[in-house]
This record gives structure tokens, C-alpha cells and sequence, in this order.
């Protein structure tokens, strides 16, 4: 017996779960309710581990602001939420490509198809981050349901003896990442008990990660002060429908028509935020955007001013 067999074996997120233990002797609709009422127990894990997602993003926010990216680094399922999430917050938040990156074990060919071996190096988690150039001012949160993913610790690794800041989450114990030696100065894990289906971590592990990872840069971004109340003003006008968009935000928040939403926006050069203050404050393109830069991005402070 291997000391990988061992392990691999002792991981919380290879058990195998009770109450599905005759899950291939149920009605469709019998599977599909044990698998709901599985799902329904995530919310709760997450709830446990709140404080450590608010110091995540309190660090995320802080080297945001000092020019730092957040990179999230996973395998399989992992790497492939990190990415969805990171390509996600150009068009919904305005930030630039780069200030949120998703890094994969094997590289873009993973993304689409499963590249066996591919997590086993540690040097080439080490690697990838050297390939994009990773600073101090960088957070590097790694992903992985069992957390002990080679690829994504040396990574972590990589990150620590340069200063970054780093993050794990994951869906295993601390004891057993204690145990294993994983080292991460803030650990994201929830107790989602094992899966439906022995050792499937897209399933609960996966939806446990992506509502992590979509808390970790929503908050960070309102943090930025990327929205207005609960709407987004930050997008990016990057095609017709998100054009559209932000004629119906400013509309909304400005209370003007369509008209007056497009021809302020065109002013504004098709930032929305700057066309809102233009509005709200009464002032012209220019005065919109020191009362922005004086509010550190937040619109409701430059209405103040």
C-alpha cells in the first residue's frame, strides 16, 4: 500500500456518504431529491466560514487598490470555477483582464478537456506562476476540494517565499491539511460532508467553491466601490446588450429617459459611473470624474462632495 493510496484514503472528500449508499436502486425523482437535499446543507458550511472569507477579501480589497491581482490556481473542476469566475469580472465589474486571472493545471487545453497527470507537479504550479510574472502586491488562492492538489501547493509554496498573500479553499478538514503539511496564511473550509457520489467533488465541493469564489470578488469589488446600492455601475460597454444595460441603470438610478441615459453616457465616454454623477450632481464630464477620483470610485461619497 502506497503512502499516496494512504492519503488519497483518509481524505474527507473521498468517504463515502450513507444516505446514498442505494442511490442506484432509487426512482429518478428519489435521486434528484437526495442530491436537493444535499445541496441544501452548503449554504450552512459556508456560514461557518465567513470570518475567514471577510479577511480574504479585506486582503483581496487591500492589494487591489496597490495595484496587486488575485490568482486563482486549481485543477480540474477547481481551475475551471477559478477561471469562470475570473473571466467574469471584466464584463460585470470594469476591471482590466489581467486584474483577475484563472490558472489551470495543463494549461487552456484542461479548460475544455481533462489533462491526466497534469496536477501531479508541484514545480509546475511553481512554474505557472512565474510565467505570469507574480509580484508581492499579488493573491494567490489556491483551489482544491482535497487541498492537498500538488500542482496547486507548489504553488502556494512559490507564493509564500515571495510575500504574496495566499489563500486556500477548499472542502477538506484543517486537521487533515495539518496533517498533510498544507500551508496557506488564510484556509477557506467548509464541512460539506462527502458527496453523493464517493469522491465526485464537482458536486457539493464544486458549488461550495463557486459560491466562495463569488463571494470572494463580489465583496472586493462593492469594496472598490464598484456598485451603486445593490446595482452594478462599473461594466464594461463591451458589446450592445451591456450598452443597453447601462442606459437602464442610469434611467433607473438618474430617473431621466432613454434619450437623456444616451446622450449623458456618450459624454461620459461610455463610463456609467461618471454619467450618474454627471446627472445626480448636476455637473459636466470632467467635475463627474474628480468628484470620482476624490471619492476613491464610490459614487454616493462624490455626490457628498
Amino acid at each position: 500500500m502506497t503512502s499516496l493510496f494512504k492519503e488519497i484514503s483518509n481524505l474527507a472528500t473521498e468517504q463515502r456518504n450513507q444516505r446514498s449508499s442505494d442511490i442506484d436502486l432509487m426512482s429518478t425523482m428519489e435521486i434528484l431529491q437526495l442530491i436537493n437535499s444535499e445541496d441544501a446543507m452548503i449554504a450552512d458550511a459556508i456560514k461557518e466560514e465567513l470570518p475567514q472569507i471577510a479577511l480574504a477579501v479585506d486582503i483581496i480589497t487591500r492589494q487591489f487598490k496597490i495595484g496587486g491581482r488575485l490568482l486563482y490556481v486549481g485543477a480540474g473542476t477547481s481551475g475551471r470555477l477559478g477561471i469562470v469566475d475570473a473571466s467574469e469580472c471584466p464584463p460585470t465589474f470594469g476591471t482590466e483582464p489581467g486584474m483577475v486571472q484563472g490558472i489551470i493545471a495543463g494549461g487552456e487545453k484542461a479548460i475544455f478537456k481533462a489533462q491526466e497527470g497534469a496536477e501531479d507537479s508541484p514545480e509546475h504550479g511553481a512554474q505557472a506562476l512565474i510565467d505570469v510574472q507574480v509580484h508581492k502586491n499579488d493573491v494567490i488562492c489556491g483551489i482544491a476540494a482535497s487541498g492537498r492538489t500538488p500542482f496547486v501547493r507548489g504553488a502556494l509554496d512559490k507564493a509564500m517565499s515571495m510575500g504574496c498573500h495566499t489563500i486556500l479553499v477548499t472542502t477538506n478538514s484543517r486537521e487533515q491539511l495539518h496533517e498533510l503539511g498544507v500551508n496557506a496564511e488564510i484556509v477557506i473550509a467548509p464541512h460539506v460532508g462527502p458527496e453523493v457520489i464517493a469522491g465526485s467533488t464537482r458536486m457539493k465541493s464544486g458549488t461550495a467553491q463557486k459560491m466562495i469564489l463569488n463571494m470572494l470578488t463580489t465583496a472586493s469589488m462593492i469594496r472598490l466601490g464598484k456598485s451603486y446600492g445593490n446595482i452594478m455601475v462599473d461594466l464594461q460597454l463591451t458589446n450592445a446588450k451591456l450598452r443597453e444595460r447601462a442606459k437602464r441603470i442610469i434611467m433607473e438610478i438618474a430617473d431621466v429617459d432613454y434619450d437623456t441615459a444616451s446622450d449623458t453616457l456618450d459624454s461620459a465616454q461610455g463610463h456609467v459611473k461618471t454619467a450618474l454623477v454627471m446627472l445626480l450632481a448636476d455637473v459636466d464630464a470632467r467635475t463627474a470624474q474628480v468628484k470620482l477620483q476624490e471619492a476613491d470610485g464610490f459614487i454616493k461619497t462624490a455626490l457628498q462632495g
